[in-house]
């Protein structure tokens, strides 16, 4: 599974989420997922299997339907239960 944090510019937020996103992984003890992040033009269909972005990245993802979306990018809280779920979802933890 493969999961890419996307932002504007692919450089700044979305770093930070991929580093977030490999730490809560960790702590859910999920295996074989890949996490990387980009611009928003790299997020294109087959690109990954879930995007995590922004909330106005994510509107300009309305091409895709994996795009999980944050209100926050800061809250790690709100970022752990939304991968959980996709996760749970897919049979992953």
């Amino acid at each position: 599974m493969k999961i890419l944090a996307v932002c504007g510019t692919g450089l700044g937020s979305s770093f930070m989420v991929e580093m977030n996103i490999q730490t809560i992984l960790k702590e859910l003890g999920a295996k074989d997922v890949e996490v990387e992040h980009s611009d928003l033009g790299a997020a294109t269909p087959g690109a990954a299997d879930i995007f995590i972005a922004g909330r106005d990245i994510a509107m300009a993802m309305k091409h895709l339907d994996n795009v999980v979306e944050l209100n926050n990018l800061l809250d790690k809280k709100e970022l752990k239960e939304k991968i959980s779920t996709v996760l749970k979802a897919r049979n992953i933890i």
